[in-house]
């Protein structure tokens, strides 16, 4: 692997930040600055504490680290989907697969968490 772009957890972050990003456009204009704007920064954290992590991956702690804050921010966007959900009408088609991707995607983040903890060298 020679970049940060060859992981798949990049990879999913990156685009589920920008689904997300389309979706949040499309909350009333007086949650833009509160729910879209906490959503869009927590999604697009995930994919900014992977790329940091790997800039620092010549150090293990440091990189588990900005994996566990990128574990963290991917929590908190499903915290921000959920309240979307409960909280505006959206088709079901459009922040149900949000859901289940980033549950999907904090499960690929804790498994390579693990990988690096007892295989990275």
């Amino acid at each position: 692997m020679s970049s940060y772009r060859d992981l798949d957890i990049y990879k999913l972050s990156y685009d589920l930040a920008i689904k997300l990003h389309k979706m949040s456009l499309k909350l009333p204009k007086y949650e833009m600055y509160e729910e879209g704007s906490q959503i869009r920064r927590s999604s697009k954290g995930i994919t900014s504490c992977i790329v940091e992590g790997y800039g620092r991956k010549k150090y293990k702690a440091e990189f588990v680290k900005f994996l566990i804050y990128a574990q963290a921010s991917c929590d908190e966007t499903i915290l921000h989907l959920n309240f979307i959900n409960d909280t505006h009408v959206f088709k079901d088609d459009e922040v149900k697969p949000l859901l289940e991707a980033y549950g999907e995607l904090g499960r690929k983040i804790n498994r390579f968490i693990k990988y690096v903890e007892n295989e990275w060298k």
